[in-house]
């Protein structure tokens, strides 16, 4: 029996992964790399971590990883985060996984402040049991880290009793190394040979898709 799901953020219950995309492109010019959108797309999921080092020689983030950061941060704060949504239905799935006495935790290498935006914006706070973010961690997806917080956040409930829900391969990476499931959804721009292959138990077109099926699907 499910006693806890983990959802990841971007791209999962909040529309902003071609935000972050396009943010992330634009930080790059700042820094002299012209980086193609669909090059970026293919690492999102990744924390900065790991991202960053797929286009940036190790001698460039030590003279200026922070620069870059703090860079596309503020003009992600200022410019997209303001144009970011939920997707339909979340508040409605997360309100049935509670009435089904699950908890609920939130997975994200995102920072605290940015997540505090996001729950107020799919109106979901006072359904959140736990959330782990980028404080609380050294390595990002497809790290185990993250997930590991958010179990041991939860209680450290058994793995096997908790599913994943993400957008990208990267979210059922992570939560694979500990040994918890994962459901993706195909709303962030992940593919559905991209979760098959990564183990995925499920595959659903976006949160309102998962809603629907609920009754039908590995949360129940």
């Amino acid at each position: 029996m499910v006693q806890a799901v983990i959802f990841d953020i971007d791209g999962t219950i909040i529309d902003s992964v071609d935000l972050h995309i396009e943010s992330w492109e634009r930080a790059f010019q700042q820094f002299g790399k012209d980086i193609p959108y669909e090059a970026i797309r293919r690492q999102i999921g990744k924390g900065a971590d790991e991202f960053l080092a797929v286009f940036f020689s190790k001698e460039e983030l030590d003279r200026f990883r922070s620069e870059l950061e703090n860079y596309r941060s503020e003009l992600f704060k200022r410019e997209y985060l303001p144009k970011a949504k939920p997707f339909p239905r979340v508040r409605e799935l997360f309100e049935r996984i509670k009435n089904d006495g699950k908890k609920i935790a939130l997975a994200s290498t995102a920072k605290e402040e940015e997540i505090k935006i996001y729950k107020e914006m799919a109106q979901i706070d006072d359904l959140i049991d736990a959330v782990a973010c980028s404080e609380d961690v050294q390595r990002s997806k497809p790290h185990r880290d993250i997930c590991s917080a958010a179990l041991q956040k939860l209680d450290d409930i058994a793995s096997d009793r908790v599913i994943a829900v993400g957008d990208t391969r990267y979210d059922a990476e992570a939560a694979g190394k500990i040994g918890v499931r994962t459901i993706g959804v195909l709303c962030g721009g992940g593919t559905r040979e991209e979760f098959e292959q990564a183990g995925c138990i499920a595959i659903y077109t976006d949160p309102a898709d998962l809603f629907a099926q609920y009754s039908y699907s590995p949360l129940q």
